[in-house]
């Protein structure tokens, strides 16, 4: 499996021997062709099954039938070499993760045409991320070995090129881009001394990758590091000189379902689809051996020995992966007090107990324990992986719960962690000190769910949190933090808007939107920032655009108190009403009533199941909340209504 890990991505299930007949046999119900399509897509694929797949795809949008749940994205492809074979993988892995997504194309080689006129494919087209697919061949980079100064020169040019590329797509197309790096050719030409000379191919490369980088930092684009992903597959695999001389193919075709899903990747990051936890089995996972059968001292775990090295590894990338905030919890079939025996006894044991966020071992099947876990941390099961060496349990997760992915692992433990890592569930575009103290926010809610079960009552236990909220207008300093929110945010999310760091900057300039972003502390540790709201100005209205709260901090009436600054900061500025929408989604069930809840009267309902609400400004909710409210930046208010840091009680 080592060989072709990579390249099969063999952490994907093996595509069903009937595959032909399933594309062709699609659900009599419309309302499952999303659901059975993306089952389709989760499989392995190759060339052949790839275009069957995407055949019935473009079938079922020709006979305009819908592909929800799957959320539509148009990804616009620039590109100096041929492009259109890459379509047909595109819309199929996208599939995979959760988009109906349709490409739009600009003609081969019209990439500096397509970005700077506004009337463009691209352009016109009004796409959500334009992907730039341009190797060295498409920029220019002339090598000058020997001359610093030239080769200076030369990336410079070729940096250029691509803002300008950028510009235009941002200023005619309103779009954000996909920037790839560019892979090194595999020819030298002096050998092992090009690393080290100036003007060389592959310095002029490395140096343009790094000001690719930097060019990103702050911007609403992101990164496709082609340039990794070839030299991990291997340089002259991945470039074949006769494709590109006959078809101007950029790398061989067999990489092609290994490139979309890199492309797919990203594009679900934007959209807040990566995963947030990583859910471990024990025996013959975590360890070597059954705990409950080997004892303490049998189990195989700890350096100096092939077996138990590898399964150091997989707890090192574990803790790795918490490290960056990605959550970890337990799914074992096992008595409680014997599974957590190496956690606390063991001393080759890398990870401990205060490093899992929920710990389910008990006789239930694995699918009711990925539900539990799912519904203790307040997260959708899309936001699941199971790492499980068990195939039958793999294959029960995936017909009980297909949002759950669940990689295949192979016989050989010493590939677990590789084969976790390469399959990429946790991609990120951004990361930020809030996403590393993420595991030890819900390590905290753990703990004040405990003290929610010693309380007398909800006031009680509310009480005892001594909860201090910061709410101040959008800023430079929160803008990253908030975009990446709202993007992340589905199931405390009335309108599912979804902003770039661009967008939110905008929102913070317009003078007829009032933005707010909140954070929460209390006596177990910082929440972080736990709510956004958006509300843009119509005369005496605000409309509220967006309306998101983190759930780790749902059942704390956080929520009146928001409403209650929110009705204060209105009145200052001349708003005699609030007007609040719920779109209803696959995953935000839980705010439907939001409004009604808040003393919201109701305006409209329609077929589709939103609905608009109403508030009158003067009409503050009630007091009875132990909050103490810190204003940031905020117009003071006369009267009976608020001041900085008053509690609420």
């Amino acid at each position: 499996m080592s060989r072709n890990l990579l390249t099969n991505m063999e952490w994907l299930p093996v595509a069903p021997r009937d595959f032909t007949a399933l594309c062709r046999n699609l659900p009599a119900a419309p309302e499952k062709l999303g659901e059975y399509t993306q089952y389709l897509a989760t499989h392995a694929l190759d060339e052949n099954n790839i275009n069957r797949l995407s055949k019935a795809l473009r079938g079922i949008r020709a006979a305009g039938l819908s592909l929800a749940p799957l959320q539509p994205f148009r990804l616009g492809i620039v590109s100096n070499a041929t492009s259109h074979f890459l379509v047909a993988a595109l819309e199929t892995t996208a599939a995979r993760y959760g988009f109906s997504l349709q490409c739009v194309e600009a003609d081969f080689g019209q990439v500096m045409q397509e970005a700077l006129s506004h009337d463009s494919t691209i352009n016109r087209a009004k796409v959500d991320a334009v992907l730039i697919a341009l190797d060295h061949r498409g920029l220019p980079l002339q090598p000058t070995p020997g001359d610093a100064s030239a080769a200076r020169h030369s990336v410079e040019a070729a940096l250029a090129q691509l803002a300008k590329i950028r510009a235009g797509l941002h200023q005619h197309g309103n779009t954000l881009c996909i920037v790839q790096t560019l892979p090194r050719p595999v020819e030298t030409l002096f050998g092992s001394f090009d690393a080290m000379l100036p003007g060389c191919m592959r310095t002029l490369i490395d140096d343009f990758n790094s000001g690719v980088v930097e060019s990103l930092v702050g911007t609403p684009d992101v990164l496709l590091d082609i340039a990794q992903l070839a030299e991990t597959v291997g340089l002259a695999e991945w470039f074949n000189p006769m494709l590109w001389n006959m078809a101007r193919l950029p790398f061989s075709n067999n990489f092609i379902p290994l490139y979309a899903e890199h492309v797919c990747r990203v594009i679900a990051a934007l959209r807040g689809r990566s995963r947030r936890c990583l859910i471990l089995d024990l025996d013959n996972t975590l360890w070597g051996g059954v705990i409950g059968d080997d004892g303490l001292e049998g189990i195989v775990v700890g350096q100096g020995e092939p077996t138990g090295e590898a399964y150091l590894d997989v707890q090192r990338a574990a803790l790795a992966l918490r490290a960056r905030g990605v959550l970890l919890a337990v799914s074992s079939k096992n008595t409680d007090e014997i599974a957590r025996t190496p956690f606390r006894q063991h001393p080759e044991m890398l990870l401990r107990e205060e490093h899992i966020a929920v710990f389910q071992a008990n006789w239930n099947d694995k699918a009711t324990n990925i539900k539990a876990i799912a519904a203790e941390l307040s997260l959708g099961l899309d936001a699941m992986v199971l790492l499980d060496d068990n195939p039958v349990e793999r294959a029960l997760v995936r017909r009980i719960l297909p949002q759950v992915a669940a990689p295949e692992l192979p016989s050989d433990p010493a590939l677990y962690a590789r084969t976790l890592m390469a399959a990429g569930y946790f991609e990120a575009i951004a990361f930020s000190e809030e996403d590393r103290r993420r595991a030890t926010f819900y390590q905290e809610n753990a703990r004040r769910v405990a003290l929610q079960s010693q309380a007398c009552d909800l006031d009680d236990y509310l009480a005892s949190l001594e909860m201090r909220m910061q709410i101040q207008p959008f800023d430079g300093i929160g803008r990253s933090r908030i975009a990446q929110l709202i993007v992340k945010s589905n199931q405390f999310n009335l309108t599912t808007r979804r902003y770039s760091e661009a967008q939110i900057a905008e929102i913070e300039r317009d003078v007829n939107c009032f933005a707010l972003q909140a954070s929460l502390s209390d006596c177990f540790g910082d929440n972080g920032m736990i709510s956004v709201i958006i509300c843009r100005r119509q005369e005496e209205k605000w409309e509220i655009d967006t309306w998101l709260m983190s759930c780790r901090v749902l059942g704390r009436k956080v929520e009146r108190a928001i409403l209650e600054v929110l009705c204060e900061q209105a009145a200052v500025r001349g708003i005699r009403r609030l007007i609040g929408t719920y779109y209803p989604t696959e995953r935000n069930g839980l705010v439907k009533d939001h409004y009604a809840n808040l003393g919201f009267s109701s305006l409209e309902t329609e077929p589709s199941g939103t609905t608009v609400w109403a508030l009158d400004t003067d009409l503050l909710p009630s007091r009875d909340l132990p909050i103490t409210i810190c204003r940031i930046g905020l117009e003071s208010v006369s009267g009976n209504c608020a001041v900085d840091n008053r509690m609420i009680a």
